[in-house]
């Protein structure tokens, strides 16, 4: 049986724009291209495209991806290396929820004035992170920008990076509340929170529009990133990202 490729995109959640792309690049070629066109998938299609999508759930990168599917010759095997990720995946996102609720119960008994010295032990706010991962994935898709921030980086002392953490923290509850009391995104409190948060990349490198867009959506696409937003509020990782979209539409075009 053989299925097209609006059906692989109705079944799979991955638009048929990507699916062109895997085939461009050989990633997921389909079985066959019928009379009018259209790729069609087979079934070993469809269980190579479950191994991609778990493989990005993982983090992996394209090239990545073909490398490991390249050298495979046992699919169970393989699906169970999967399985194996995923559940140290799972592991490590439960840590990372307690990690956030911890944050939450702090901050919040000082809510008011958001009083960061209340954080009994700021190396705690870190706990459950993989920063290596997203560095990886920078380096990919912003090379020279992932320098500029390595190079801030390495001029900051233990202090200044907990401090700047714990500003990030604040920041993301300060977020969470007004994704909880239904603030639009437009709203003037939301947009002053997207310009410091804009200012604090600046002091890395300087996105434009495009770029302050695309790092917003990667708060959505990318599952650490997201899974963490939505511990805090649900619905966060994509309220960022729109309140970061209406500021350079209005501010860095």
């Amino acid at each position: 049986m053989a299925w097209s490729i609006a059906d692989v995109a109705r079944m799979s959640g991955v638009t048929s724009r990507t699916l062109r792309h895997y085939d461009e690049i050989g990633l997921l070629v389909p079985a066959y291209i019928g009379s009018n066109g259209h790729r069609y998938y087979e079934e070993a299609g469809l269980l190579r495209l479950q191994q991609i999508l778990l493989m990005r759930e993982l983090g992996l990168g394209l090239r990545e991806i073909a490398a490991v599917l390249e050298r495979q010759v046992d699919q169970v095997a393989a699906l169970r290396e999967h399985h194996r990720r995923l559940l140290a995946e799972r592991e490590r996102l439960d840590v990372l929820a307690a990690t956030v609720g911890r944050t939450i119960a702090e901050l919040e008994e000082d809510k008011d004035t958001h009083d960061m010295t209340k954080i009994s032990r700021p190396e705690n706010l870190f706990e459950g992170f993989d920063a290596a991962r997203h560095e990886a994935a920078a380096l990919e898709q912003w090379p020279d920008e992932a320098a500029q921030s390595r190079q801030f980086a390495g001029t900051l002392t233990d202090e200044d990076q907990a401090r700047l953490q714990r500003e990030a923290t604040a920041a993301t509850v300060r977020m969470a509340e007004f994704v909880a009391s239904g603030t639009p995104v437009t709203d003037p409190a939301v947009q002053t929170e997207v310009d410091a948060h804009y200012r604090g990349v600046c002091r890395m490198w300087t996105p434009n529009a495009a770029a302050f867009k695309a790092l917003g959506q990667t708060y959505v696409d990318d599952v650490q990133w997201r899974a963490a937003y939505a511990q805090v509020a649900l619905g966060l990782a994509a309220y960022q990202r729109d309140a970061m979209a209406t500021y350079a539409d209005a501010r860095l075009s």
